[in-house]
């Protein structure tokens, strides 16, 4: 039966990894939006009413000879801005040269101007229906200019294409990686080899699973693919070494080894994976497709995790039997360090708080931004686009906030002349005129009126959108209006899911925190362990997020990462690494804390309980951290910013909460807390009695308890 489970498994995995790989091209693309906002409000009116938007596409025209003004470059100008207009996909185009030789368009030395472009639809339409074909067209030279292309969009095109590289790079070096360390960690090939089967098989079923959902019509971010990718390996590592320890332990009690470790180790892998899956299930509370597929990617993975890990694997072992065992390693350090924090759970545990403490103070400074091409490094071809503007001009016009009044058919001149008089703002057109500091400087450019529609594009210095875009938009929605009108633009797309987000993390902290709490509540029948665990895992957050700080925001370390650092953080990915690091968190502790309830239910010993259990299980943690961290760290090679905050914080994270958190501050808590790690009221001890999943005794061997770990 077991052989055929394996076989059966092999062939699933092979189905599966050709079917999930189909999934890729079905993911979505996805922009920094907020459904129901007020930009998106005024995004749709602009497009319904006034046929335009703001460009997502800029072309930068640089003069080989003279400037922009010179007639064969103008000539060469308007007829780029012609052609980019009749551009399948283009919605509207316009330019310094059709513009009348509009300033903000024009760069100070006057060797550059910009063609701005507005395409319609969604991210999947542009950058992959229309820009793969648009980008190559103008990006060229020719006797009077050069034409580089840039835009929202073609940024982010080049985001998602290098990193797709960098994971295939970071994969290919991870799962030689896992293997070398899984074999000297097991010292027998045939059980590494079927841990990183177990990691295989993770990700094969959960891209198999991801496709399921997204032929359910759910619509599933391009990154989830990647974070199957590496919570896939990473899971599967993590519960395979999980399993062959106890199995271990159990070939030392004669037949039915295999039955006993999915009694025990299994059980802990199912608790395990409640808590990662409910960890990450909580980013079903962002109303924004970006962040709800790293849920639907997280469920994906743990099921499959688990799946591999209770059913694929103990068929595995019980083929392999003896042939991967070892003498264990590493038991006796950890013993002994267990053994002294008992005995001086202050000391140790005071010193481990103190570091945590101080590695995590940057995160009180921490400052959250909008992300723009900076992710990308400097050689990316958009990114050179922007260095460029950013040198050049002073202004940002392609980054001008859309104003627009559906029912706005009154005058809007002194409208605009208080907009202009907000700090940063260059220039305000509308369909009264052009204002500069509050004063009338033109006529109207371009058709802002429709009707009783009317629309009024403020554009703001370069320096005022580095500095603090949310603080700008916020400003001009504050200025008294005429009627009512919504504020929409690039910058203030932005600004709206920045606030959406920001707004609902303490949903999301509280449910992440409630629901896991509830989850080792069923398996210890305390309310005290998963309320430890809950705040250690956030002194170990606040580690990852102190560094986060310390390199990306405040730019150490830069020069070595080949990054620039912006002052600030863009929130979605430090929210997926939040949420995946307080779920891995309690991966580890529900594996100590299931070897310490297993003794303490076994002799009743509170203390002596915590060095036994620790002895048991930190060798494991300890393994399954460092391989984790590895594999992390690899995507810190990445050249998207966003990886490398990946890699950098997620690595630290483990390895300081299988470390500090689990070896030295958590034996010291439960030394100081005693028989109360293990209480409830009486009314959650009966529910427990009656609900609880907690995990049995083993028939690993009776445990002694030492004096020397008393005190």
């Amino acid at each position: 039966m077991a052989r055929w489970i394996v076989v059966v498994s092999a062939f699933v995995t092979v189905l599966a990894g050709v079917f999930g790989a189909g999934v890729i091209d079905r993911l979505s693309l996805n922009r920094f939006e907020a459904p129901g906002s007020e930009s998106m409000q005024a995004r749709a009116v602009l497009a319904e009413r006034f046929r335009t938007g703001s460009p997502n596409v800029a072309l930068l025209v640089t003069a080989r000879e003279g400037t922009v003004d010179s007639p064969a470059v103008a000539a060469a100008g308007l007829a780029i801005t012609e052609e980019l207009r009749r551009h399948g996909g283009v919605g509207d185009a316009w330019s310094y040269w059709s513009r009348g030789n509009l300033a903000t368009l024009r760069s100070a030395d006057g060797r550059q101007a910009l063609v701005l472009a507005w395409l319609p639809g969604s991210a999947d339409d542009v950058r992959r229906g229309v820009l793969p074909t648009l980008a190559p067209a103008f990006n060229r030279e020719d006797a009077a200019v050069t034409v580089a292309v840039g835009g929202g969009d073609e940024v982010f095109r080049q985001v998602m294409e290098q990193a797709r590289r960098d994971f295939l790079r970071a994969e290919l070096v991870i799962l030689p990686l896992v293997l070398l360390m899984l074999w000297w960690v097991y010292r027998r090939i045939g059980a590494a080899l079927v841990t990183l089967g177990i990691g295989v098989f993770a990700v094969a079923g959960s891209l198999a699973l991801l496709r399921l959902v997204v032929a359910a019509g759910v619509d599933v971010s391009t990154f989830a693919s990647n974070i199957a990718l590496v919570m896939g390996i990473g899971l599967g590592v993590d519960y395979g070494l999980f399993m062959i320890f106890r199995f271990r332990e159990e070939l030392h009690h004669g037949e039915g080894a295999v039955a006993r470790t999915v009694r025990t180790a299994g059980r802990t892998v199912l608790f395990s994976g409640a808590t990662v899956a409910a960890s990450l299930a909580v980013l079903f509370a962002f109303p924004f497709p970006f962040l709800s597929s790293f849920a639907w990617a997280g469920l994906a993975v743990v099921l499959a995790a688990v799946v591999g890990a209770v059913v694929v694997l103990p068929a595995a072992l019980a083929l392999l039997g003896r042939r991967v065992d070892a003498p264990p390693r590493a038991e006796r350090f950890w013993g002994r360090v267990a053994a002294r924090v008992v005995r001086s759970p202050l000391r140790y545990g005071g010193a481990a708080l103190a570091v945590l403490v101080l590695l995590g103070a940057p995160v009180l400074g921490i400052r959250f931004g909008l992300p723009d091409d900076r992710v990308l490094p400097a050689s990316a071809p958009v990114r050179q686009v922007y260095d460029q503007i950013r040198a050049g001009f002073a202004q940002e016009e392609s980054d001008a906030v859309q104003i627009v009044a559906a029912d706005g058919g009154g005058p809007v001149a002194d409208y605009a002349r208080r907009l202009s008089e907000v700090d940063g703002v260059v220039r305000v057109d509308s369909a009264d005129g052009s204002y500069a500091d509050g004063a009338r400087t033109g006529d109207a450019i371009g058709a802002l009126r429709d009707g009783a529609a009317t629309r009024l594009v403020v554009v703001p210095f370069s320096e005022r959108l580095e500095r603090d875009a949310v603080g700008l938009v916020r400003e001009l929605r504050a200025v008294p209006q005429p009627f009512p009108v919504h504020v929409g633009g690039y910058p203030a797309e932005l600004t709206d899911y920045r606030d959406g987000v920001a707004g609902r993390l303490p949903l999301v902290a509280g449910l992440i925190v409630a629901v896991t709490v509830a989850v080792l509540f069923l398996m210890t029948g305390s309310v005290v362990a998963p309320l430890k665990a809950a705040v250690l895992n956030l002194l170990s957050l606040s580690v990852m997020f102190g560094a986060l700080v310390f390199v990306f925001q405040e730019g150490h370390l830069s020069g070595l990462l080949g990054f620039t650092p912006t002052g600030s953080i863009e929130p979605s990915v430090p929210i997926l690494m939040f949420c995946v690091a307080y779920g891995l968190s309690m991966d580890y502790e529900v594996l100590l804390l299931a070897r310490i309830k297993e003794v303490y239910d076994r002799t009743g010993d509170p203390v002596g309980a915590i060095p036994a259990g620790i002895t048991r299980s930190a060798p494991l943690v300890t393994a399954a951290a460092v391989i984790l961290a590895v594999s992390f760290a690899a995507y810190a090679t990445g050249r998207v910013v966003f990886l490398q905050q990946l890699g950098i914080g997620m690595a630290l994270a483990v390895l300081v909460d299988a470390t500090l958190i689990r070896g030295l501050l958590a034996p010291a808590f439960m030394r100081l807390a005693g028989h109360a790690n293990w209480w409830a009221p009486k009314p959650l001890r009966r529910l427990h009695r009656r609900i609880g999943l907690a995990e049995g005794p083993g028939a690993a061997e009776p445990v002694t308890i030492g004096e020397n770990v008393r005190s």
